[in-house]
Formats: C-alpha cells, structure tokens, sequence
C-alpha cells in the first residue's frame, strides 16, 4: 500500500530549515545557506539530502560533531588554490564558501581548486558545482568521508559513499548536472525506502554481517556501484579530498577513530580561458540534443545529466515538495521542539 506523502511549498521547507537551524545557534546568514541547500535538493527530487536531513544535523550540533557557529579559515595557498578550514561546519556552509572562492580565483587564472578540510554532512554536491555552471563555468566536486560503502573483495564498512558532481552550462537545454555517488545506492535513499515501507532493490546493499537483504531495516552497508570500479573511484576521491587537505579520514577511521568528518574537493574551470563562453555552450547543446534525439529503447525518453532535476524543480516550484508523512512527521516534531511553527497539512496516499 502506497505510502501517504504531504505536499509542501518550498518557501515553508525554507523557512521552518532557517528557523530551527537559527534556535540551533546557527547565524542568519549561515542558516540561510544551509536551508538553501536542502531546499534545491529537495525541489530537483532529491530528497535523501533535503530537509529530511534536518533533524540529522541538529543531533550533530548537540553531540559536538558539527560547529554551530564555526572559526571558518580560508587560506589561498597559491593563486589557484585555496584552503578552506571548516571547523566542523555545516557542509553547505564550507563547501559554498568554498567554490566562491574557487570561481573567483578561475575568473583570474582560468583554473582553481579549492580543498575543504573538515567539515560535516555536505549535502547534494551538485548544488555547489551548479553555482559554477551558474556562473559559466565547469564545476567539479567530490567528497571523502567516513567509511560507511563496502570495498570490493572486503566485508564491512570500509570505504565512504564518495560523491562526483560535474556541472557544465547550457544555452536552451538545462544545465549538465552530473551528480552521483560512488555507491549503488546513498544511505540517505535507504531511508527514504524505509520511510516508504518499501522494499529496496536486490544487489545495492548488505547487513552489518554483510549479508545481502531487501529489508531498508536491515539494509547497513551499500555496495560500490559497478564493484572494484566504484570503491576504487572512492579511494581516489579519499586520496584527492583527503589527501590535499592533509586531513585522512580512511586510515584513520580504521585505527579506531571515530566521529562524523567530511573533506572536499573542488575545481572552477573559467571556460573563457579556452574558447568563447557561447561556444563551449554551443558544444553543450548540441551534444546533449544528440544524446537526447536517440531512439529510446523503452517507454521512458532518453534524458541527460541534470535534465530530470530541472523537470521536477519547474513543477515541485509551483505544486510544492511532496514528503513521506513519516519525514514531515520527524521535521515537524524537530521544528516544535524549537518553537518554529509548522502548516497543518493533509497527505494523500
């Protein structure tokens, strides 16, 4: 039987976000960028990093892992390369400042990397990696974070679900948005199957003795997407995001250190510095229309990175966001808490 979902508008989610991160001891200003965050992912369907992720981060300020209001050092190290020391801030905080920093040094070198060390539960990645194709740009982005995604060949956690995000600007179609885990599945969309009382997919995760299950319950340990190619593409991401930020999260989650920490990496590509702006945009839309104009070879048409997301953000704008009653149950329980108020709304099956 269908789960019943609650429709909200978007300016709501805003809202209710800004307010309890607010009571959390979160800024104004901060606080508007986290819940900007959660609500562009939830608008684009993805939901596992939107505003269900709101009571997550208010548990991390009240365990100490997460900084509700961080001493942010933002370094630039070379004329391309900036250091962005989050202090355990909130992921859209740092990972923002972050390509701020990095689209403003590409616009002098053409080129620049940003490293973010430190920081906790970064969100849909491709939020960041937008503001760069927003801006005309290519944007880049992973992540590394604490092992929770089987290695291949190896039982238990022993690899994160390391993000890639690739934007790139458009002239008519929508933005290229590439936006994906290194694993099957996120542990965030668990929970949304959880939240539904549906069933998960076979081959996407396993127990915490590694065996494998369709029970979201029982489901602990996603699996790397495309076996050895994906914890591998994780391992590199630790290397790179870890490793430049001279801030190891692998090694030292399997001497015994624990605790939730993320690091980042992040490029700004001036496309300017190639070829003209139109152009590189041109090359853009006319491959996208010639992926897009192939025959499908089923019932649904054939889409390109960031086209579904635009879709659903056109529509979920003027509909609103439907929820899991279950989510909107937990994020209205945690905006009482803080005294924030939230619509009494009806669900549908």
């Amino acid at each position: 039987m269908p789960t019943a979902r609650i429709t909200v508008p978007a300016e709501e989610l805003r809202r209710i976000a800004r307010g309890v991160l607010e009571r959390s001891g979160v800024s104004a200003e901060h606080a508007a960028v986290v819940a900007d965050a959660f609500v562009w992912a939830n608008l684009r369907g993805i939901d596992s990093h939107g505003i269900s992720r709101l009571p997550r981060y208010v548990e991390l300020f009240e365990r100490g892992e997460a900084n509700a209001q961080p001493a942010i050092r933002i370094e630039r190290s070379r004329a391309a390369a900036v250091v962005v020391d989050a202090d355990r801030a909130p992921g859209p905080l740092a990972l923002t400042l972050a390509m701020r920093e990095a689209i403003e040094l590409a616009r002098e070198t053409g080129v620049a990397v940003a490293t973010v060390r430190g920081t906790v539960h970064t969100g849909a990645i491709g939020y960041y990696t937008t503001q760069a194709s927003q801006a005309g740009m290519a944007g880049i982005g992973i992540v590394a974070g604490v092992p929770n995604m089987a290695y291949a060949g190896a039982r238990g956690a022993a690899v994160a679900t390391s993000p890639l995000s690739v934007a790139l600007p458009a002239q008519t179609h929508p933005d290229f948005v590439l936006d994906m885990a290194t694993a099957t599945i996120a542990l965030g969309k668990i929970a949304q199957y959880r939240a539904r009382g549906e069933q998960l997919p076979e081959g996407v995760a396993v127990t915490a003795e590694g065996e494998p299950t369709t029970d979201p319950a029982e489901a602990k340990v996603p699996l790397p997407v495309g076996g050895a190619k994906g914890s591998g593409m994780s391992l590199a991401f630790e290397l790179l995001a870890s490793g430049l930020a001279n801030h190891p999260i692998v090694s030292q989650f399997h001497a015994g250190v624990t605790g939730h920490r993320q690091n980042a990496l992040l490029v700004a590509i001036d496309v300017t510095a190639f070829l003209p702006l139109q152009e590189f945009r041109r090359i853009v839309d006319e491959t996208l229309a010639a992926v897009t104009s192939l025959p499908a070879s089923g019932e649904q048409p054939v889409l390109t990175p960031g086209q579904r997301g635009a879709a659903t953000a056109v529509q979920r704008t003027l509909e609103g966001v439907p929820l899991p009653a279950k989510i909107w149950g937990e994020v209205a329980e945690v905006a009482e808490r803080f005294g924030v108020s939230a619509p009494q709304l009806s669900g549908a099956a």
